[in-house]
């Protein structure tokens, strides 16, 4: 059942309408949809890290992702603006995301984001990776507001090329895609 969901969203997000593109990041490169009253609750609003993967998710007061850690690569990127990193085996990574979108279902205490990478380069030593992934986390906000136990599905489409396989397009089988569980906990910031 989720699968078919995370499926249906997935697929929704493409006819979804795009927002404005800046190099300074833009709040339109995030869409956010609340039901209920509308507004965001304020317990969601801050920083939020994953038990695994190095993915690290800001929410600001009003449901827009100022930044992201993503796993590929463990790079913060934020929205509607490209990023550039030094890789550790030499070379760099250029990310740059697409739209990202937050629903919360306040009556079912339901989050879901999603993360969009249009496009992205990453060389790794004499190799290179790159292509797109979409991301979609779903799940339920704990009571005290404290955990976000949610399920990863993630979308990748890449692209290898090395000497031995230049431009060679990984498979991926959408049916052989597990979701992985992750445990997002909010991080009070220390002053």
């Amino acid at each position: 059942m989720k699968r078919l969901l995370a499926l249906s969203i997935c697929g929704l997000s493409f006819f979804l309408p795009g927002g404005c593109r800046s190099s300074d990041g833009n709040k339109s490169d995030v869409e956010v949809i609340i039901d209920g009253d509308g507004r965001f609750p304020a317990f969601l609003a801050g920083r939020w890290k994953a038990d695994k993967g190095g993915w690290e998710i800001v929410f600001e007061p009003d449901g827009a992702i100022s930044s992201a850690v993503v796993s590929l690569g463990r790079v913060r990127m934020k929205p509607g603006q490209v990023t550039t990193t030094q890789m550790k085996m030499g070379g760099k990574g250029v990310f740059e995301p697409g739209q990202w979108t937050v629903q919360y279902s306040q009556e079912r205490r339901e989050l879901i984001v999603e993360i969009a990478i249009d496009h992205f380069r990453v060389e790794l030593g004499g190799k290179v990776l790159q292509g797109q992934t979409r991301d979609f986390f779903i799940g339920m906000v704990s009571g005290d507001g404290q955990l976000w136990w949610a399920d990863r599905f993630n979308f990748p489409e890449y692209i290898a090329d090395t000497k031995k396989y230049p431009n060679y397009k990984l498979p991926f089988d959408p049916n052989d895609n597990p979701p992985e569980s992750l445990i997002f906990q909010k991080i009070t910031e220390s002053k």
